[in-house]
């Protein structure tokens, strides 16, 4: 067995249900779920209908590239999106379609990562596990930056030493943040370009929120807003990932792209070909459905906006939490440690949230995600007030 796997810890679900394995929630009250990011907003009709219309398609090899309908589609939607008329993606040679982030961000840190003695990844802490666990089975060694409250939740780049820029072969970067909702600024970004440049390792950035925001007249700018505003056509050593999962309610259908450099996408194009991980013709189709409408994605943000806003009035008087830049996650502080305020709200009051010190790691005496819970406003309106207004009675109990 590849020893490598060795290394790797428990999901964070796992060691949730570990920790609740011996509990047992009151029987008078129904369970109500905010511990995983799955979204619960109904899918959309028109883009279940084309897959349901496309699965004679099912009868035909699909191949890793995609259909040339499919890599327009997500050319157009990012030129729209992002604003990149000045330098519009080439569907050709710049965008690839993916089965899912999760599983895009695994398989591009093994292609991407050159095993050698000092190879590092650096990603934010807390970080979506997936960064963690490919960087160690490509043979690199992780090195997590603290997203502090202090910082508005990103990551001191400056503090990183001049030897981990040089040893730096890849940079895992989250915006909005998860869990933290945190939006990384244009000059933020630009200024890690030019590191990138510098030091010459590639930036890896996962946009998967990027579709969950407050205000209509500010969508959040992306990494290739912040190579467009360079005048950075080729995206050099730029890579985003973004997926259908929570933009339009289909975390099912696994579907999203990865877009970018087309220097360093031909050689993932290669390991992706050998990977043997082509997304289902079907699924193509309904995704050029999905990635051609914007009104579904408006009605979704309003369903987020509402919950955000009810369940806001009902925390913020008792604990410290604010609205994120993005996302649906809140991030709240704890009156007691994360775990045993999780486990104490299970047993009380039969809500489930996650431990922020599972989606952190412990560097130099300090697990940023300690002393907070994630919660996930992915439920029903009603549910997320009921789940609230639970939280609140058991806080004020403590």
């Amino acid at each position: 067995m590849n020893s490598d796997l060795n290394a790797l810890q428990p999901y964070p679900f796992e060691k949730l249900r570990a920790l609740l394995a011996d509990a047992s929630g009151p029987t008078d009250k129904r369970l109500i779920s905010l511990s995983i990011g799955e979204p619960k907003h109904p899918a959309p009709d028109f883009v279940l209908n084309t897959l349901a219309d496309s699965l004679p398609q099912l009868a035909v090899y699909p191949s890793t590239l995609g259909l040339p309908v499919l890599r327009e589609a997500i050319a157009g939607w990012c030129e729209r999106r992002f604003r990149l008329q000045q330098a519009p993606l080439d569907p050709a040679s710049q965008v690839l379609p993916v089965n899912g982030t999760r599983e895009a961000l695994f398989a591009f840190t093994q292609a991407v990562v050159n095993r050698q003695p000092d190879a590092c990844v650096i990603s934010p802490n807390p970080f979506y596990q997936i960064y963690e666990g490919a960087t160690l089975l490509a043979g690199a060694r992780p090195h997590y930056l603290p997203c502090l409250a202090g910082q508005n939740f990103i990551p001191d780049f400056d503090a990183v030493s001049e030897q981990t820029w040089q040893n730096c072969q890849l940079l895992f970067i989250c915006s909005p943040g998860n869990p933290t909702g945190a939006l990384l600024p244009v000059s933020t970004l630009q200024k890690l370009i030019g590191l990138a440049d510098r030091y010459d390792f590639v930036i890896a950035a996962d946009e998967c929120y990027s579709e969950l925001y407050f205000d209509e007249a500010q969508p959040p700018a992306g990494l290739l807003t912040a190579c467009a505003g360079l005048g950075r056509t080729d995206f050099r050593r730029c890579v985003v990932f973004h997926s259908l999962s929570k933009r339009s309610n289909l975390p099912g259908l696994r579907s999203g792209f990865v877009a970018g450099d087309a220097a360093i996408l031909k050689k993932f194009l290669l390991y992706r070909t050998y990977h043997g991980c082509a997304m289902p013709i079907p699924t193509q189709l309904a995704s050029v459905a999905a990635w051609n409408d914007e009104a579904h994605v408006r009605a979704n943000r309003d369903l987020y906006r509402e919950k955000f806003t009810a369940v806001l009035d009902i925390l913020s008087p008792v604990l410290n939490v604010r609205r994120p830049d993005g996302g649906f996650y809140l991030w709240p502080e704890t009156p007691v440690d994360d775990c045993t305020f999780t486990r104490e709200l299970f047993i009380r009051e039969h809500v489930h949230v996650v431990p922020g010190s599972y989606l952190s790691r412990e560097v130099s005496g300090l697990n940023p995600g300690a002393g907070r819970v994630r919660l996930a406003l992915v439920a029903p309106l009603a549910d997320c007030i009921e789940a609230a207004s639970r939280i609140r009675t058991f806080v004020q109990g403590l």
